[in-house]
Parts: structure tokens; sequence; C-alpha cells
């Protein structure tokens, strides 16, 4: 049940953010991880190169770069157990709950940085994203609630797929056309000006 409201409250926030129009900035000064490193050992202002540590006044101090690889990893942290309640929907089995989120984790800046300017054309994402995670939250409360009172309906794995699909058809679609209306629309004022 804990894994539905985590979903649940998760869905909302992500909702929250893309209703109220701005995109989420990330300072990395602000995360609770760089915030306990910066308690721990002393930090640099300047970047070192590639190095991660420095001798600074005869201590060891950390360079900015070690931050954004701290920043990095707890994102990667946070990334992993958000994804294990989502697989958990789909299948209850532990390989392959830990075999999807394992190839997730060691994929996902490769996959990022390929996908980078295609994301910036889907910008309904986030309204499909929090559709998604809300019904998984959903299906895994009914689920559980099976458990316990058998006449509780639950989700069949099939339909949750063609939820899962047809949303992120829909939302691909409506941002497509957005964006390029966007698109036409600031070409044309581009040659009303010239």
């Amino acid at each position: 049940m804990r894994f539905a409201i985590i979903l649940i409250a998760t869905a909302v926030k992500l909702l929250r953010d893309a209703l109220s129009g701005h995109e989420q900035e990330v300072d990395i000064n602000k995360m609770r991880s760089v915030k306990l490193l910066r308690k721990v050992m002393p930090v640099v202002e300047e970047y070192q190169g590639t190095r991660m540590t420095v001798r600074q006044h005869g201590r060891r101090a950390l360079t900015p770069l070690a931050l954004v690889v701290v920043a990095v990893f707890a994102t990667d942290v946070v990334f992993a157990v958000d994804s294990v309640p989502a697989v958990y929907g789909i299948t209850e089995d532990p390989y392959l709950v830990f075999a999807t989120n394992a190839f997730a984790l060691l994929g996902l800046r490769a996959l990022y940085f390929v996908l980078h300017a295609a994301l910036s054309r889907l910008v309904h994402l986030s309204y499909g994203l929090a559709v998604i995670l809300a019904f998984i939250g959903v299906k895994l409360g009914l689920h559980w609630a099976h458990g316990i009172w058998p006449g509780v309906p639950q989700i069949p794995t099939l339909a949750s797929l063609g939820v899962i699909i047809g949303v992120l058809v829909v939302v691909t679609l409506t941002s497509l056309r957005a964006t390029r209306n966007r698109e036409t629309g600031d070409a044309e004022v581009v040659a009303e000006r010239h």
C-alpha cells in the first residue's frame, strides 16, 4: 500500500508542477545529499579539472565536480526507488523487477542524451506521466485491497499496458501538434516582420 501512496503523491506533485507552467529547476546546493556532503567535508568553489578532491589549507576538500557526481547518484537512487512500485504494478516477479530497474539505471544517462531533443518537443509529457503514475498507484492499491477483501476488483496486466501505451500515444500526439502549431506561429511572425 505504501508504494501506491508514493506513486499517487508523486503523480499529484508532477501534475501540480505541470499546471503551474514552470519547469522544475534543480538547484544542486538545495539537494539534501549535497547539504549533507557539505557538512561532512569542505567544498572549494572552483573546478579543478577532473579532480574530485584537492588539498586546501592542509585539509582534503571536495570540488564542485564531486558535488555533481553525488547529485547525479542521488537522482539515480531516487529514480530507482520511485520506479520499483511502477514495475510491481505490472509484475510481482522479483527478478524482473530487479532486472528492469538495473537496465533502466544503466541506460538512463545515455538515453537522456539521445532523447534530449525529442523531450523538448514533448511538452505534455508531465501530464501523461502524472496520469500513468496515478493509474499504477490505483492499480497497486486495488491489488493490495483485493488481498484483504476478495470482492475488490483488480486491473489486469494487459489492461494496464493498454492504458500506459494509450496515454503515451495521446501525450505524444498532442505534444507534437502543440509544438508544430507553435513553430508555425513563430515562423509566421518572423515572415511578417520581414
